[in-house]
């Protein structure tokens, strides 16, 4: 691991994925970009899975890379008045510890889960006339097939022009044939997650979209759950939106993460490795320093 006073003006990317679950790049593929863009460090972030932090880290380190285990969760968030629930994703890190048993028993049944819900959603895409099958999907998306890889065979087989279209028309929350996958509570998922030996963030908060007091009272509560962290930095964030975070992070007592999200050039083309969107991303190394040495 790179010492502080070597790595103080280097960058980090805590927020990435895999073909593992919904990138493009394979894990290999995926490390040798963080090393051509110098990164002091990068944190393989895939959705409900360990697998492409898996493959990744022999060849990290056999490179003396700096790799961190981490993963992305979904989960739900009720708030007064409101009957529909918001979904709040959770990043996870393991900076100096492994993941419990429990936890990883607890992510095989999130992963049954999700195929279930493909099912659903392959059913309900069928009765609009769409002709799919769940192992087209499970093709293209390994071991964590998701909405990205149905939106890849909608683009193929010629439903939708592009992406926005297929999520628009076909797999948006908004659309007709969706398919609500089953989440816990974000309070539950931050204290499975610190039951198993992890640090839990919040991830790009902009995207909850709540009025900003009740922002305030949502991150208390998470707090109060075991929540650590809060990506402040992030390619949905302007400048101006991170100082805020920033901000916010240090008046709740938490620790700002940040990183790009991203997925390469199928999912979100215009989101680069380490510095994000026109370059808003620079997340630096203290960041990660923050997380291993939170006790």
């Amino acid at each position: 691991m790179p010492s502080s006073d070597s790595s103080a003006a280097r960058f980090i990317d805590l927020h990435s994925h895999t073909n593992a679950s919904d990138g493009t790049l394979a894990p290999a593929g995926l490390l040798a970009l963080a090393q051509q863009k110098d990164l002091a460090a990068l944190a393989i972030t895939d959705h409900d899975t360990f697998q492409g932090y898996d493959e990744a880290l022999p060849i990290a380190r056999a490179a003396g890379f700096d790799l961190v285990r981490g993963i992305e969760l979904n989960s739900r968030l009720y708030v007064e008045n409101s009957p529909q629930p918001r979904f709040v994703h959770i990043l996870v890190y393991f900076p100096t510890h492994e993941p419990s048993a429990g936890f990883l028993k607890w992510l095989e049944d999130q992963r049954s889960e999700r195929r279930e819900r493909n099912e659903k959603l392959v059913q309900a895409l069928r009765d609009r006339g769409v002709q799919i099958t769940l192992a087209e999907v499970e093709a293209r998306g390994r071991s964590l097939a998701g909405r990205p890889h149905f939106a890849r065979i909608l683009v193929e087989k010629g439903y939708v022009s592009n992406f926005e279209d297929a999520f628009r028309q076909y797999l948006g929350e908004e659309a007709p044939s969706y398919v609500e996958r089953e989440s816990k509570t974000t309070e539950e998922v931050i204290r499975l997650a610190r039951e198993g030996g992890g640090l839990p963030a919040v991830a790009h908060p902009i995207r909850i979209g709540l009025p900003r007091a009740l922002e305030h009272e949502v991150l208390t509560r998470f707090k109060s759950a075991g929540l650590v962290g809060l990506e402040v930095v992030h390619s949905d964030h302007p400048v101006a939106l991170q100082t805020y975070y920033r901000l916010l992070a240090d008046e709740l007592g938490l620790l700002p993460t940040g990183g790009s999200d991203f997925h390469g050039a199928t999912v979100k083309p215009d989101i680069e490795l380490g510095t994000g969107r026109a370059g808003n991303v620079r997340a630096p190394f203290e960041f990660l320093e923050g997380l291993r040495q939170y006790r």
